[in-house]
């Protein structure tokens, strides 16, 4: 890769029902879209119609906008695909087979890896924004052993997810989400004792990942560190 033609992250973004006129809100440290997070440029295209309450229960109707929108950034020079929702993971098979660069819709996709970095007897937790839509499908845990070796805990009904799912989006303070998922990860603990290692499916989590790896002195791993994978080890496209 030269200085001269950086490798592009394309993002795939939700419709948050902001107003195109209105002020944008600035990046967050540690999120997908912070110039530091990545250190190199990010482009993003919305999703027509893909709402956060439709992204997370899921709408088959909408995989052509998705391929759609991950047609136009691969367009516009992206070498690699990502989304700001980690259910958009529902769409994986049908964006990555319509483009021609690597495609890494959710932190999902690391359930298999990160299973085999922990001892037969260790668990996996994964937090999301809603674990009732976390379904067997989203997971995509085929081998039934490994799925035992999986829990799953969500921060739904809190504060963080009603005002996501506010028209328009409403951003949540940092310390609140941090307290949100703090508490389900102690919760988790609590029940399972077990527990080696915590996924964030959330792409709204990255900005208190480095808080809570301190607190809970466990591997956290999110969004940005399978897109740090895939960015290192793709080429920039001519």
């Amino acid at each position: 890769m030269s200085a001269q033609n950086p490798l592009i992250l394309g993002i795939l973004e939700l419709d948050e029902g902001l107003s195109p006129d209105g002020p944008a809100l600035a990046p967050r440290e540690g999120s997908l879209l912070h110039p530091a997070t990545f250190n190199r440029p990010v482009i993003t295209e919305m999703v027509e119609g893909a709402s956060a309450d439709v992204i997370i229960r899921g709408d088959a109707s909408l995989e052509g906008a998705c391929v759609a929108a991950a047609e136009r950034l691969v367009a516009r020079g992206a070498g690699v695909i990502a989304a700001d929702c980690g259910f958009f993971i529902r769409h994986q098979q049908a964006i990555s087979s319509a483009v021609d660069v690597p495609v890494v819709t959710s932190s999902l996709l690391l359930i298999p890896a990160l299973l085999r970095q922990l001892a037969p007897l260790k668990k996996l937790a994964v937090l999301t924004a809603d674990a009732r839509h976390c379904s067997e499908e989203v997971l995509g845990i085929p081998n039934s052993a490994d799925r035992k070796r999986v829990v799953v805990g969500g921060i739904e009904g809190g504060v963080y997810v009603r005002n996501a799912l506010a028209r328009p989006f409403v951003r949540t303070d940092v310390d609140q989400i941090e307290r949100e998922v703090g508490d389900c990860i102690a919760q988790l603990r609590a029940d399972h004792h077990d527990i080696a290692m915590i996924l964030f499916e959330c792409t709204g989590f990255p900005t208190v990942t480095n808080a809570l790896r301190s607190k809970t002195g466990l591997p956290i791993y999110d969004i940005t560190d399978l897109c740090r994978l895939t960015l290192a080890a793709a080429t920039s496209r001519a």
